[in-house]
Formats: C-alpha cells, sequence, structure tokens
C-alpha cells in the first residue's frame, strides 16, 4: 500500500499560508502527541522560519507523558517554545496564551508605552485531524470555529479574536505534496490525519498492529484478550474472533476489525501511545 494524499484545497492551503505569514507575529504549531514528528510538515519551514514558534503537544491526554516531555524538550530551542494540550479539556490551551504573551513581550510592551490597544496576531498550523481548529476553540472559550473529528474539515482561513490583545487565524489542515516516508505516511493515517477513503484499513490495521507489537505487545493483548506471539493478521483474525466480527459461516470479519481496531487506538482505548521518541529524531531545521 502506497500512501499519498495531497487534494486541491491544500494547494490553495499553502498560498493562504505564505500570504498571510507575513502579517502575523508569530507561529502556533499543532502536533498530534501520539506522532510529533510525522505531523512536522517540512513545507511549512521556509515560511516560518523567522517567526517565533509555539509547538503545540495536542491530544496529550492519548499520549504517553514521558515520550510528550521528551518532545517538548527537544523542540523548545530558542525562539521556539513548546507545551502540551488536550484541546477538549477546558482551561487546557491558557498555556499557550502566557506563551505568546512571552514570546512577543517587546512588541506588547511597546504598544502600552505608545498607550495604544494593539493585537499581536498568532497563525495555527498543522497536518489535518490534529485538532487546530477545537484548540482555538478552547482558547476563545467558545464554538468560533468549524471543527470534526476527521480529515479535511477547515478548508478556509478563519480570523478568531480570543481576548482583546490576541487574534489568531486558523488554517486548514495540510500535508506536503508527496509523501515519500511511507512510516510516517501510515502513522498520519492511523491518527486520522490522512482520509480513511485513501487508504487500504485492513492493511492499514495490520500494520499498526505490527508497530504496537515493538511499542507495547501488552496494550493489544489487554483489550482484545488474545495471544500477540503470532503475526499481525492472525491477532486481527483471533480479536476479530474474540469480539464477534463473524461473517456468514464463522468466517471472521476481517475488514470490520481493522476498522475497530483503528477506532480504538485514536480514542485512546488501546492505552496512551506515542509512537515516536524524540531522541531517535535529528530535526536539523530547527
Amino acid at each position: 500500500m502506497n500512501i499519498n494524499w495531497f487534494p486541491g484545497h491544500m494547494t490553495k492551503s499553502m498560498r493562504i499560508i505564505e500570504a498571510d505569514v507575513k502579517s502575523v507575529d508569530f507561529i502556533i504549531y499543532v502536533l498530534d502527541s501520539r506522532a510529533p514528528y510525522s505531523c512536522l510538515n517540512p513545507d511549512f519551514e521556509k515560511y516560518i522560519s523567522n517567526k517565533p514558534v509555539i509547538y503545540t503537544l495536542n491530544k496529550a491526554d492519548l499520549g504517553l507523558k514521558s515520550r510528550i516531555d521528551g518532545w517538548a524538550n527537544k523542540l523548545s530551542k530558542g525562539n521556539r517554545m513548546a507545551v502540551t494540550t488536550v484541546s477538549t479539556a477546558s482551561g487546557s490551551a491558557s498555556a499557550i496564551i502566557s506563551s505568546a504573551s512571552r514570546l512577543c513581550a517587546e512588541k506588547l510592551e511597546r504598544y502600552r508605552k505608545k498607550g495604544v490597544n494593539q493585537s499581536i496576531r498568532g497563525m495555527v498550523l498543522g497536518v489535518p485531524n490534529c485538532g487546530k481548529s477545537t484548540l482555538i476553540n478552547c482558547l476563545c472559550k467558545s464554538g468560533k470555529t468549524v471543527t470534526g473529528n476527521r480529515a479535511g474539515v477547515t478548508r478556509g482561513k478563519q480570523w478568531v479574536r480570543v481576548n482583546n490583545y490576541l487574534e489568531l487565524l486558523d488554517t486548514p489542515g495540510t500535508l506536503y505534496p508527496k509523501l515519500v516516508n511511507q512510516t510516517i505516511a501510515r502513522r498520519l493515517a492511523y491518527i486520522g490525519s490522512i482520509k480513511d477513503e485513501v487508504t487500504d484499513t485492513l492493511e492499514l490495521a495490520l500494520t499498526l498492529i505490527d508497530e504496537l507489537k515493538q511499542y507495547d505487545a501488552s496494550l493489544i493483548k489487554a483489550r482484545y484478550n488474545v495471544d500477540t506471539d503470532t503475526s499481525p493478521d492472525i491477532i486481527l483474525e483471533n480479536a476479530a474472533k474474540a469480539r464477534g466480527c463473524i461473517l456468514k459461516g464463522g468466517i471472521p470479519d476481517m475488514e470490520r476489525m481493522a476498522v475497530a481496531l483503528l477506532d480504538d487506538f485514536r480514542k485512546g482505548r488501546l492505552g496512551k501511545i506515542t509512537l515516536e521518541k524524540a531522541e531517535d529524531y535529528d530535526i536539523r531545521t530547527f
């Protein structure tokens, strides 16, 4: 299975980002805590390299804290900070506001001395389904942006006022035109950043099982009560039997079980999982 997804609206998104980044003071770069490295879009860097950045390790309730903390430390350098958030939890995003105030302190102080009531502006970036719009709503304490638990909900830009001195631009979730690294592509598919319709759900579930076996096989065993000392297809077949996903004639419904497995992963039913360790990656652009 070769995964690649870059619909036309993402080309438009990159044009929006390129045009509007000049008018913002800082960047909020939202990453999914379950696969932070895979969520780093290399095409963003050429536009944001000269801007202060707040990396937001979102959906932290679904990830492994020790690994998330490792990423926060790795990403916090110079004029770049990292915070952890759970965008669906009230008050979780307050750290972003305080970080923005610190990064833009000099500009805010200049406004204060001049007696000018001027806002600072931030641009929110991220791959599809990383929780950008939900995070903005959390900051605003209201549903000002359109959200959804699937890739590609936000299609155009939306300016949102958070408070008297902060405005944010929500941009559409954007991937890069060619996903050469298929490990990254699969991980983006696991977390729902790539539409399920462009993947082979059964094959995707089997590769996820293979990764989870290496990560912590006990998570699969605990959830499905199956032996994990075997191949991914046998594990999925036994999980289907255990869950009653059976077709006529007693044949395990592998497709249905594959959908269930991916849903369990995405909703945190398998446990707290961060597939990538910060120490395994050399991020030279930071």
